[in-house]
């Protein structure tokens, strides 16, 4: 059987902000299946990493901010403003998706593991996610 359902996040600004609580209150989860989230931009991306140690979002930041700088003059992708090119190439390094196994009931995520939404723009903006409970 598949559950599927649009999740509105709240605005966020540019960074990585763990969103586990949020798909968790959202979401009625079977006592086993796979839980699929896709989000539905190309400036944005999902990922899965450490949620104890804060410090890891600023070096997330500063890395991808390397990878991907602003302002370069080798981008032809720049009508939408300096972060719009830099935030597409991010997305692509992150991806649109992640697949967490649901357990009794529950995620079954690893201790130190969280759900994050990558923003890679400046600015607020409405992001969805797409949330499919397959069981």
């Amino acid at each position: 059987m598949i559950i599927q359902k649009e999740i509105s996040l709240p605005h966020f600004p540019r960074g990585f902000h763990l969103i586990t609580d949020i798909i968790r209150k959202q979401l009625k989860f079977p006592e086993s299946g796979i839980l699929h989230l896709f989000i539905k931009h190309t400036s944005a991306g999902l990922t899965i990493n450490e949620n104890y140690d804060p410090t890891v979002l600023d070096d997330f930041e500063t890395s991808f901010n390397i990878l991907a700088p602003e302002n370069m003059d080798y981008y032809t992708h720049t009508i939408e403003g300096s972060d719009d090119m830099p935030a597409h190439i991010k997305s692509t390094l992150t991806g649109s998706s992640v697949s967490i196994p649901v357990t009794d009931g529950k995620l079954n995520l690893g201790v130190w593991q969280g759900i994050y939404l990558c923003e890679f723009r400046n600015g607020n903006r409405a992001r969805k996610i797409v949330a499919t409970i397959y069981y």
